[in-house]
């Protein structure tokens, strides 16, 4: 199964660590004349046709970028074998033919997210197995380090230790955890991670959680689990991926009775995802309605089409620039206090 083609005309998808620059003896040198800025045409001309087509999109909506709190960044030896499982049509994709539209190495891949116009994306790391979240939460540091544009992401899984390594990750300045119950195939109501829910609602630290069934329902997926979770934390800044896909009304449900519950775009609304799990259209008003807590995720680089194809997908709800303005920046730069974050809504 393929995706349906983007509605807008697309193309295509470390970081070296930052270090300081050496102090010289030597005088400085007097500054050159400034150089006639390009124009936009020739700018455009230099970028990659989809990095034009991105960029159009939130320029049109005047925006300074987009903030896009799903993405994957891991360890190259864990995220090629991602994408082997991906090709292997796995039984926690479905079975569903998966094309990895973004196979490029790292650096690659965050200079295109920065190409798009993304002021800050995430890494979207996850444990299927215990004594694995701390050695990724390690190596996130150092990613976080060498990658700026990046909020310092760690994860975690129902295990000894696991409120140890959490508060540390929180002390070293995390911005947000992710927690994969389909693919860990954990209870994320296990009394081991009680205490890490209530740290992270303490620290104010988002979590996104793949929670829903989809593709493939898990043993612990679905809205259940979750609901009990918030109900020992209802602080708790829950982002739900995937807008809980396929089970979207029951995590609205959460949503709104829950002020700190958030729900992410990623891969919702698309062509391919429609196929499998439409979005049902009677819901809408109720998305409308929560659009200061709905924020744009992709799942790049592991998704089936363009990244400008999710974009559309948003558009094409028909509810408003004011609405694509909140999902696409305005809620993440608040949540994440990135600079110039506007102010909410009276």
């Amino acid at each position: 199964m393929s995706a349906h083609p983007p509605t807008r005309p697309a193309a295509s998808a470390a970081s070296p660590e930052a270090a300081e620059p050496a102090k010289s003896a030597e005088p400085a040198a007097p500054p050159e004349a400034a150089k006639p800025a390009a124009s936009p045409e020739v700018a455009e001309a230099a970028e990659p046709a989809e990095a034009v087509e991105v960029r159009r999109f939130w320029g049109t909506l005047g925006l300074p970028g987009l903030v896009d709190v799903h993405t994957h960044f891991m360890p190259e030896r864990v995220l090629r074998k991602v994408w082997a499982y991906f090709d292997a049509l796995g039984p926690l994709t479905g079975g569903i033919e998966w094309p990895i539209t973004y196979r490029q190495e790292e650096a690659e891949r965050a200079a295109l997210l920065r190409a798009f116009g993304v002021r800050a994306f995430t890494a979207m790391l996850y444990p299927h197995k215990p004594g694995m979240a701390r050695w990724l939460n390690d190596w996130a540091v150092g990613f976080a380090r060498r990658t700026p544009d990046c909020l310092h992401t760690s994860t975690l899984f129902p295990e000894p230790g696991a409120a140890a390594y959490v508060r540390e990750a929180v002390e070293q300045g995390t911005r947000v955890f992710k927690a994969h119950v389909q693919v860990g195939g954990y209870d994320p109501s296990d009394e081991a991670l009680d205490a890490c829910w209530g740290l992270l609602a303490e620290a104010g630290v988002p979590v996104v959680v793949h929670c829903g069934s989809g593709p493939a329902p898990g043993k612990h997926t679905g809205p259940e689990p979750v609901a009990r979770v918030l109900a020992r934390h209802p602080r708790l800044r829950l982002v739900v991926a995937h807008m809980g896909m396929p089970e979207y009304e029951d995590f609205l449900d959460l949503a709104e009775r829950y002020g700190e519950v958030r729900l992410d775009t990623t891969m919702a609304f698309t062509g391919f995802s429609e196929r499998m799990a439409p979005f049902p259209r009677r819901a809408l008003p109720r998305l409308a309605a929560l659009g200061d807590r709905v924020l744009l995720g992709t799942d790049f680089p592991n998704i089936p089409y363009p990244y400008a194809h999710q974009l559309d997908a948003l558009a094409g709800l028909g509810l408003g620039d004011d609405w694509l303005r909140a999902v696409c920046h305005d809620n993440a730069a608040r949540l994440f206090g990135l600079p110039d974050a506007p102010e909410p809504a009276a």
